[in-house]
């Protein structure tokens, strides 16, 4: 996983400074990145998602005032689609946030909220305690905007399913995808066990019969 994350990370960034017209923004992306948005990349965005494809670093918006801000990542799959992801840190900084910084901050999420973004603040302490669950994060944010995009070889009722579980942060019952589904517990149970078989969801608890699923990472 090394190699292949340095390989496609350096491919990524060459591509970017290629294209990047923006001389702000090329300055900020030659400067390199911050750690935490490196280590965010490194430890859970690739092993998930194995490309960089229409992630943006640095990207530029413009605030109340007419000035310039810039979001650790943006995630731009589509016209009119907008994910923003940001990587707090925890040191002096945050301890000790004043007043001022503080409203700043609610204000520039206020702002993103408002321009129709949707935003993901991620601690840095998650990433290097719970990347697990980081990256059960990062497929569902990428869910809520790609959930169609299913394996043409998937029955009506196994994409709808794969579906439910991008959009599902948390492990489901079966007895909750049969009311989405609309149909009995049983049948619910055939999708899962067909879906666990194609590798695409695993049981997150449960042995001897199985109690709730989630999507595979």
């Amino acid at each position: 996983m090394g190699i292949e994350f340095d390989q496609a990370y350096e491919e990524w960034m060459n591509s970017l400074l290629e294209k990047e017209l923006n001389h702000r923004v090329r300055s900020r992306i030659e400067n390199g990145l911050e750690h935490g948005t490196f280590e965010f990349l490194r430890t859970v965005w690739f092993p998930v998602v194995k490309n960089f494809h229409h992630l943006y670093p640095e990207w530029e918006v413009r605030d109340f005032h007419n000035g310039y801000r810039y979001l650790d990542l943006a995630y731009l799959p589509g016209t009119g689609i907008k994910g923003g992801i940001e990587i707090q840190g925890y040191g002096p900084h945050a301890r000790d946030l004043d007043v001022r910084r503080f409203k700043d901050l609610c204000w520039r999420h206020c702002l993103l909220t408002l321009d129709d973004w949707t935003f993901l603040p991620i601690a840095y302490l998650s990433i290097k305690d719970e990347p697990k669950r980081c990256q059960q994060l990062i497929l569902t944010f990428i869910g809520k905007f790609m959930s169609t995009d299913t394996p043409s070889s998937l029955s009506w009722l196994e994409a709808e399913t794969l579906r439910y579980a991008r959009r599902t942060l948390r492990a489901f019952t079966p007895s909750e995808l049969a009311a989405h589904l609309r149909v009995t517990d049983q049948h619910a149970r055939r999708v899962l066990h067909s879906l666990t078989a194609q590798q695409l969801l695993h049981v997150a608890s449960g042995k001897q019969r199985y109690r709730t699923y989630i999507l595979r990472t």
